[in-house]
């Protein structure tokens, strides 16, 4: 069985702190946006997709430089980042092959796993959804197909941990057993709700009960 991890929110607790930030850079730069309102619309999404979206809503573009000087700003400090409590724990009790899939850059997830001693357990399978053919991000299913590919599994003997509707509708599509997680600071209430409807066979609140649903899922018939 492969196991696949998203990154952001799930190993490394990133995503409130990248919202967050963009959405001090953006009301400094004039655009009205909360650190709230971006995690409940756009967590699981690229920068890109979430500037495009502000900038579209606000009928005006975004400054030049904008991107590149949030992204500079936001590598700084995902080189501090911390990882979710028991990841490390999780990796020890799983013996099965193992990988992540993230719609983040590669360079992003080198720093950020590399800042919570977590890319070595996974190198060389740390894919980005950027980099696979297409290029596409999640909530398309294409960069967990590619991670199930290059390991030589196939979907449904795989099971994906997710935190986001985005990273669960994708995994969902591509065939493979999805577990919501729901233990990061932007797990809001009804998010659980809202990965079963996307397509989780069931949510968590601590990275520690995965290992036990795994083991259940060895036993479960894949309802996919």
């Amino acid at each position: 069985m492969l196991i696949i991890f998203d990154c952001d929110g799930v190993l490394v607790d990133s995503e409130p702190l990248a919202l967050r930030l963009m959405a001090e850079h953006l009301s400094a730069a004039g655009f009205e946006a909360s650190a709230e309102e971006l995690l409940s619309r756009f967590a699981g999404f690229t920068d890109d997709e979430v500037l495009k979206t502000v900038a579209r809503e606000a009928g005006k573009p975004l400054p030049d430089g904008f991107e590149d000087a949030y992204v500079e700003a936001l590598d700084e400090r995902l080189a501090r980042v911390e990882a979710v409590p028991g990841a490390q724990e999780v990796l020890d009790r799983l013996d099965d092959p193992r990988c992540v899939c993230s719609n983040s850059p590669t360079s992003r997830l080198k720093i950020s796993l590399g800042a919570t001693g977590l890319y070595d357990r996974f190198r060389p399978y740390v894919f980005s959804a950027r980099d696979v053919a297409g290029g596409r991000p999640k909530p398309a299913p294409d960069v967990y197909l590619h991670a199930a590919q290059q390991l030589e599994t196939a979907p449904g003997d795989t099971v994906v941990i997710e935190d986001s509707v985005a990273g669960v509708t994708g995994a969902h599509a591509a065939g493979m057993r999805v577990i919501g997680f729901t233990g990061t600071a932007h797990g809001r209430l009804g998010l659980g709700d809202a990965l079963t409807e996307a397509g989780a066979e069931t949510v968590v609140h601590r990275l520690a009960d995965v290992v036990p649903v795994i083991d259940a899922f060895r036993h479960w018939r894949n309802p996919g």
